[in-house]
């Protein structure tokens, strides 16, 4: 069976405990990672903090020359990570290609750090006063990543973090850690020294080491909500900076006016691409009206039945199977729960069995209508194929939904009024708004962040917040007088009068 080892400087000791990794699309288990414990992590952090003054003190352009290389050694081997990450996950290999892709536009940016490291100057700001200030790194941060993007998450967080001068220590999750352990592969041969950029595998007691150690002065994790909440609490309480970002109930509402036809298009992609394993799926659809909550489930179901499950490796699936069998019980139970709470079930996709993969994690998709705010299953995350309709009777009630839901990380308003969307863009107290864009996720140069219980913390992902939760800001206020040695040029403090 294969094993799955850390990747830090030196040899890995032998583990003490070890977790399966699933081929969802079989049921088998298809390899063992090693997990490892605080004294791994004390090996990891001794290295990181040999390589990191070098790095820092490393110019900028020569930096991004390590990054723009390892761009390119990513984008050679596109179809190999695409594959390995399929296995391991679940998600179709087109889908596994987009969530490399997404990762590589964070790359893309941080190739640019000559330009967005540089500081601020004001010239004259007090008689012979000059002030600039400039950004220097925290020394060695962490991520803490999701199973439900292997490779995406991991390079929105280390390539920030490294392009602006830090060393790096990510724990990828222990369901898919192939992909991650491969791009830091990837990265040394890219040029960047050994230690800068480490994998160690674990579960809590690893989250926990991270947290607790002394010489990890900045966090950032992607996962469920309670999670977040507990590093962010626990890091904090440690004077450390976290951002942590957590689970999510994205709605789409339905304006009377929209298009129906690309709107059953976008939610066919949004709610069950990747088997709705995603934090900015759509998951709920709040068509506004009793004429338009009968005309788009109408429309919802052919298309919903037209959707094709497959291992995988199917070039024509839709979806895949998903990561584990207990999170295939999850969601299922989940399904049961909407039931018992008088919900409908239009689509029903529990038991799904495919021919010549029976053992396989999969879930056929689910539509469920007639939920209503109060129930269980519409207020927690399902993270599944399964999209439910609430209905709405006019915008100030689909407005509400969202903004009042727990959860705050994305939302889609459907419309061709721009003064409906305007208004809403303004008033909906979500993180994230699309606007005939089903999966609202910023591109690499703003930022990505939700609100809420979505996101713990003040700093988004990415682009300049990222710059920026990644470094410290110092600022200089300088003056050189001319040296008269009697007294006259002592130095008092400046004021900018």
């Amino acid at each position: 069976m294969r094993q799955i080892d850390h990747f830090i400087v030196g040899d890995s000791p032998a583990p003490a405990r070890k977790h399966k990794v699933w081929n969802p699309s079989t049921g088998e288990v298809q390899a063992e990672v090693a997990l490892g414990d605080a004294a791994l992590l004390d090996r990891a952090v001794e290295a990181a903090k040999k390589v990191q003054p070098g790095w820092a003190a490393t110019n900028p352009q020569k930096r991004a020359r390590v990054m723009f290389k390892f761009k390119e050694l990513v984008e050679a081997n596109m179809q190999s990570l695409a594959e390995l990450l399929s296995s391991e996950h679940g998600k179709v290999v087109d889908d596994a290609k987009g969530d490399v892709q997404r990762g590589l536009e964070v790359i893309e940016y941080a190739c640019g750090i000559p330009q967005i490291l540089k500081g601020e100057y004001t010239q004259g700001a007090g008689p012979g006063i000059d002030v600039y200030s400039m950004r220097q790194p925290l020394g060695i941060g962490a991520g803490i990543t999701p199973f439900n993007f292997p490779a995406m998450i991991p390079m929105w967080m280390f390539g920030m973090a490294i392009a602006a001068g830090n060393a790096f220590i990510l724990k990828p999750s222990e369901r898919d850690p192939s992909v991650p352990v491969r791009l830091a592969e990837l990265f040394l041969e890219a040029g960047a020294p050994e230690g800068l950029l480490q994998v160690v595998h674990g579960d809590k007691e690893m989250v926990d080491a991270i947290i607790e150690h002394p010489d990890i002065p900045a966090i950032s994790f992607v996962g469920s909500s309670d999670i977040a909440h507990y590093i962010y609490s626990n890091g904090n309480a440690r004077s450390k900076r976290v951002q942590a970002f957590g689970g999510a109930k994205n709605h789409g509402i339905v304006m009377p006016d929209a298009d129906l036809d690309q709107v059953v298009n976008d939610l066919a992609g949004a709610a069950f691409g990747s088997a709705g394993e995603r934090c900015m799926a759509l998951p709920v659809v709040v068509p506004v009206g009793e004429e338009t909550a009968e005309r788009l489930r109408e429309k919802l179901i052919p298309a919903i039945h037209a959707l094709r499950i497959g291992v995988s490796s199917d070039p024509d699936a839709n979806y895949g199977p998903v990561v584990t069998p207990e999170h295939k019980a999850r969601i299922e139970q989940w399904v049961d729960v909407a039931e018992e709470e008088g919900a409908e079930i239009v689509i029903d996709g529990r038991g799904f069995s495919l021919q010549g993969h029976e053992d396989g994690f999969f879930v056929g998709p689910t539509l469920i209508d007639r939920v209503t705010p109060q129930m269980k299953s519409y207020q927690e995350e399902i993270f599944g194929p399964v999209l439910q309709i609430v209905r709405a009777k006019d915008f100030e009630e689909a407005l509400r939904l969202p903004s009042e839901h727990q959860y705050g990380n994305g939302v889609a308003l459907f419309t061709r009024n721009g003064h409906v969307a305007r208004e809403f863009t303004q008033r909906v107290n979500v993180g994230m708004v699309g606007i005939n864009v089903p999966i609202p996720v910023p591109v690499a140069y703003h930022s990505f962040g939700g609100w809420k219980r979505s996101g713990f913390g003040d700093i988004d992902q990415y682009g300049t917040e990222g710059l920026a939760f990644w470094t410290k800001k110092k600022k200089v206020t300088q003056r050189w007088p001319d040296g008269g040695g009697d007294g006259s040029n002592a130095f008092v403090i400046p004021t900018m009068g």
